[in-house]
């Protein structure tokens, strides 16, 4: 490989990372945005203090052929590694299926990471206007919407999934979301209620649900053929 990628840490088995795959997630050191709710903080700087090596990573997936049907990277945030793409094939060459976790933090990179994927999870942070808030990136909300719709364009399967911190997201802000998805043409949609246990920004309060939410749910079912609230 020309790049070696940076591996920040791995989980060896996953029945939900990809869906209807075993699997196993590679966490790809180094992410570009700064989002408040952010679980795993450790992977935002470029080098990690618990970076795996490449080589380890391969001679742990050559152990695992015919036992895992795919490898997912996620992050952090994959696409930012010059080395995604050769790591992808290299994985594709053990006969593994290739899943992606992105932002899309850079959607000229985010495309050329598709030509490599079987199945992409999209983080659509929230709508573009309020992605700001979130990420605390100037422009990340247009560059999040430009790669969605560059996956949309792609045919390659996916699920789109938005994390909800209810201190950052108001329900009928997730809604408008919702609809505005819709419209796009998305299918499956995720709502994934955020882990407070470990957040980059501290001062994010450990929120409990809005009451009465069930008819938020309904409604935002209605609209993908395929929705999902994972809690």
């Amino acid at each position: 490989m020309s790049r070696t990628l940076r591996v920040g840490g791995m989980v060896p088995l996953t029945t939900i990372d990809y869906p209807g795959q075993l699997a196993c997630v590679l966490f790809c050191q180094g992410c570009a945005w700064r989002c408040r709710y952010c679980h795993n903080p450790q992977l935002i700087a470029p080098r990690g203090a618990q970076e795996v090596d490449w080589q380890q990573v391969l001679a742990f997936l050559q152990r695992r052929q015919g036992l895992l049907d795919a490898v997912v990277f996620s992050g952090g945030e994959a696409t930012l590694q010059d080395g995604l793409l050769d790591a992808m094939d290299e994985v594709r060459a053990m006969g593994f299926r290739v899943g992606l976790h992105s932002a899309g933090i850079k959607p000229v990179a985010f495309a050329k990471a598709l030509t490599g994927s079987d199945w992409v999870g999209f983080d659509v942070k929230a709508l573009p206007e309020d992605c700001l808030a979130i990420t605390g990136v100037e422009g990340s909300g247009a560059a999040n919407w430009r790669s969605l719709e560059r996956l949309l364009d792609s045919g390659v399967d996916y699920e789109c999934r938005t994390t909800v911190h209810w201190h950052l997201f108001q329900p009928e802000r997730l809604l408008t979301l919702a609809r505005r998805l819709s419209e796009l043409g998305v299918k499956r949609f995720a709502v994934q209620l955020v882990r407070t246990g470990q957040m980059l920004d501290p001062l994010l309060p450990s929120v409990s649900s809005p009451v009465a939410l069930a008819e938020l749910w309904e409604a935002m079912g209605e609209l993908f053929p395929a929705f999902v609230l994972r809690e």
